[in-house]
């Protein structure tokens, strides 16, 4: 483990701490509120020039998202044999827990860094135009997601898709439909994460400025609203009638918080892994999910084999993000950050560059993603599921969204050049929350 670094440092953040001289002190105690709310951040950071260290990129956050997407596209499609060898198989938890907790990160990252060098207003109008980015992104993807289902129930007179995909009521009522999709309430099948993702950009403004004010100010209530959810199953109604929101906001926004608050102090300080003793009690947790929820998968397959502790904790509630999901996957951030180092030789390696590229272009590919997973989905029920022809789509989908990312890359890079050279210089890829 790299000692002092772990989760917590960001690439170009060029953030550093030292103790205030006491007549700054007197200077910069008490800012004017209109001030700091234009261009200081209440912490006692100075803006320096980027160390040597700040200039590096955490490889480890855009690997990890890259990977995420790959699976939830492999998950996303039915009876899809590689779904057997996905983190659903193996933990409590799945892609959708690894994607909110890093989007959370690394926008606390952007925008913690925004909020100290331009004032809360700037970081604020920064944040909510991600969000109508993500906005538009999503009603774009809706539009062609309502298309391809719909041609495919044309082209091969198989209506079952409309149900499969929750786009009946679409078809049904669309004068209805389409506007409760422009409030994000209509959410067909696979896209019912970027919802989420947008209402807590929404929010974040406020939760960047309790957490770099005070951040249990901020983790108490949002844990707090975790607990009333899993106390008494608190929701948010969608559509149509007697539908809520499959990722409930009200749970996952803790997640997502948690996340910000980790990676807000990685913009302000350095600290320590983790100690001995909460590495252990994480690797502990780690394994015991690992054995449980494999003899679960081994027991979808094999009746006879034994599902460890399955009348117990079955159902593993995704919805509201069961207490034993969020446990699972908290103990494994600790095992990462203690044991995977942002210098590790791995994550330079052209292998894992294609997983890196993804993760990096996270919107175009979480996109692409869901088309392609429902394409893969009607190749598979309509032509032929043999396990060939799986392993065939998947190969086929994962490639094409690596060189879609590699294109985008290539594209965004050639853009940056004559900038940067109009400049004298060059410098890093910025991080996309």
């Amino acid at each position: 483990m790299d000692r002092g670094k772990g989760w917590t440092e960001q690439a170009g953040s060029g953030l550093t701490t030292r103790p205030a001289c006491a007549g700054e002190h007197r200077r910069t105690a008490v800012p004017p509120l209109w001030g700091w709310l234009r261009r200081e951040a209440p912490s006692a950071v100075r803006l320096e020039g980027p160390t040597p260290s700040a200039q590096q990129r955490d490889l480890r956050l855009d690997l990890f998202r890259g990977l995420a997407l790959i699976i939830i596209f492999i998950d996303h499609i039915p009876e899809n044999i590689l779904s057997y060898f996905t983190l659903q198989a193996f933990q409590f938890y799945d892609a959708a827990e690894v994607f909110i907790f890093i989007s959370g990160y690394t926008a606390a990252l952007v925008y913690g860094r925004t909020l100290a060098l331009q004032g809360a207003i700037f970081a604020s109008a920064q944040i909510l135009r991600r969000a109508w980015q993500l906005y538009v992104a999503h009603i774009f993807l809706f539009v062609i997601f309502i298309a391809e289902v719909s041609y495919t129930v044309t082209t091969f007179n198989n209506p079952m898709y409309n149900d499969e995909m929750r786009v009946a009521d679409f078809l049904e009522e669309p004068h209805v439909a389409i506007v409760k999709a422009l409030l994000l309430q209509f959410q067909p099948t696979f896209l019912d994460i970027l919802p989420l993702y947008i209402l807590l950009l929404v929010i974040f403004p406020v939760l960047l400025l309790g957490l770099r004010q005070q951040p249990l100010l901020v983790l108490i209530p949002s844990f707090s609203l975790y607990v009333v959810v899993q106390a008494v199953g608190l929701s948010v109604p969608a559509y149509p009638e007697g539908h809520v929101w499959y990722f409930n906001p009200l749970a996952w926004q803790f997640l997502f918080t948690a996340g910000a608050a980790l990676g807000l102090r990685g913009t302000t300080r350095r600290h320590s892994p983790p100690a001995g003793a909460w590495l252990l009690t994480a690797l502990v947790i780690v394994g015991i999910g690992f054995i449980i929820r494999l003899s679960w998968t081994i027991h979808g397959i094999w009746d006879s084999f034994p599902g460890l502790f399955l009348r117990e904790l079955w159902p593993v509630n995704k919805n509201n993000l069961a207490p034993v999901r969020l446990v699972s996957f908290f103990s494994i951030v600790i095992v990462v950050g203690s044991l995977v180092p942002m210098e590790a030789v791995f994550l330079r390696s052209p292998a894992v560059k294609p997983l890196i590229l993804c993760g990096q272009q996270s919107l175009e590919i979480f996109c692409l993603g869901i088309l392609l997973s429902a394409l893969g989905h009607f190749l598979l029920s309509e032509y032929s599921s043999s396990i060939v022809t799986q392993i065939g789509v998947n190969v086929a989908g994962v490639v094409v969204l690596c060189l879609t990312a590699k294109m985008i890359d290539w594209y965004k890079t050639m853009g940056r050049m004559p900038r940067a050279a109009g400049a004298g210089g060059g410098r890093g890829s910025a991080m996309s929350p």
